[in-house]
């Protein structure tokens, strides 16, 4: 059965050309065997059942072609008095098809207006004798007209319904498409998030490793244990670094979360002073302090001040000369975390900590600016009065609308 309706659906031309052949050999049967015994109307009555049964096989082809049709067809059986027979069925079929199709409206019009008229004009045409009265002509005629009206109901109420799966599929192809646009803004600045980190990492913890390598190459003869130290430190770091960067690669895996590592929780407010110990083991002076009650955070603020921190450490360490020193400063606010770090060194040249930089650098600071940006925060970074760089943020608990 579902074979047979797949046949049904791929040649539709042709099922309509069977039902024409169908109609057209019930409509000669009609005329061998009415014989009216007038020599014209045989050969008349054949002819409009070919055309009626060219109707219907080209319905669905050429619909508003075979309307007209069909409308020439009844007017020309009223102009020479050819009665209603078997072929006009064809007029139902064609009536409805057009109310289906998703055409021009007046043929849409045409049709309900030819089917209502149509019962009507026979009647006044061929006046039924045996009917004796007019109220009983009136209900004949009503009755008569009642199959176009509900066949151009039909018809039309397939459209609707048509039009309105049509609507519901645009609907749900435009839903996947905006959220497959989501799901690649959302990728995007998941990626983004993961370089600005891999950035802070690579930064800070290089640095580290380089300093503590060129010391160590410095004292490697005049003092072994220095060194010694140093090189305990640059390991100590690199596998911070390792295994910070394998937790931000593997959450680029899909389905490899046993080879993805663990997933240890972001640096928070609380690792800050660790992370000042550990640069002061590198040989930076750093003072540290904090003001008003420490409390819990969001986790977004407390990420933030942590890479902010680390940022402003390390461009220090790359950028404040021999001899610098730095302090860093939170200051705990009834409605936010404020940052200080400053450091007394040369710093960079200014054109570094522009958007973009001249040569292409200063990604550090844009990399704070939007990290400071996504709590709704304020970033202020520019060189002090006196020599040195200051780095100032003020991060609000509930983020500007």
């Amino acid at each position: 059965m579902q074979r047979l309706y797949d046949f049904i659906r791929r040649h539709p031309t042709g099922v309509d050309t069977f039902w024409a052949v169908v109609l057209l050999g019930f409509s000669m049967l009609w005329v061998v065997s009415a014989g009216t015994g007038n020599e014209g109307h045989p050969l008349g009555f054949g002819l409009v059942a070919v055309l009626f049964s060219l109707v219907v096989a080209l319905r669905r082809r050429a619909p508003e072609k075979m309307l007209v049709l069909a409308v020439a067809l009844g007017v020309a059986q009223l102009g020479f008095g050819l009665p209603p027979f078997i072929a006009d069925f064809a007029m139902l079929v064609i009536l409805y098809t057009v109310a289906a199709h998703d055409g021009p409206r007046w043929a849409s019009r045409l049709a309900l207006v030819g089917g209502l008229a149509a019962a009507s004009l026979s009647q006044l045409r061929w006046p039924m004798e045996e009917a004796g009265s007019t109220a009983a002509e009136v209900f004949f005629t009503v009755i008569m007209t009642v199959p176009f009206a509900l066949a151009w109901v039909l018809g039309d109420s397939l459209r609707t319904r048509r039009a309105y799966f049509a609507q519901l599929e645009e609907r749900a192809s435009r839903l996947e498409k905006e959220r497959e646009a989501q799901a690649k803004v959302a990728v995007a600045a998941e990626r983004a998030r993961i370089a600005r980190e891999l950035h802070d990492v690579v930064a800070h913890n290089v640095s580290v490793m380089v300093v503590q390598a060129d010391g160590a190459a410095y004292v490697m003869d005049s003092s072994p244990e220095t060194a010694k130290q140093a090189l305990d430190t640059i390991s100590t770091t690199g596998r911070q670094a390792l295994a910070e960067m394998r937790r931000l690669l593997g959450i680029l895996r899909t389905g490899e979360h046993q080879e993805a590592g663990e997933y240890v929780p972001q640096p928070d407010v609380k690792q800050i002073e660790d992370l000042v110990d550990q640069v002061r083991g590198a040989g930076l002076t750093v003072d540290f302090a904090i003001e008003g009650s420490p409390r819990p955070l969001p986790s977004g603020v407390e990420l933030t001040a942590y890479r902010i921190v680390q940022e402003a450490l390390t461009n220090t360490r790359k950028h404040g000369g021999p001899d610098v020193g730095a302090s860093v400063r939170l200051v705990y606010f009834d409605d936010g975390l404020g940052l200080l770090v400053e450091d007394d060194g040369r710093g960079a040249p200014q054109e570094m900590y522009e958007d973009g930089g001249a040569d292409g650098r200063g990604h550090g600071l844009i990399g704070m600016r939007e990290r400071v940006g996504m709590v709704g925060g304020t970033l202020d970074a520019g060189p002090r009065p006196g020599g040195g760089f200051r780095i100032s943020a003020l991060l609000p608990l509930k983020p500007a609308h």
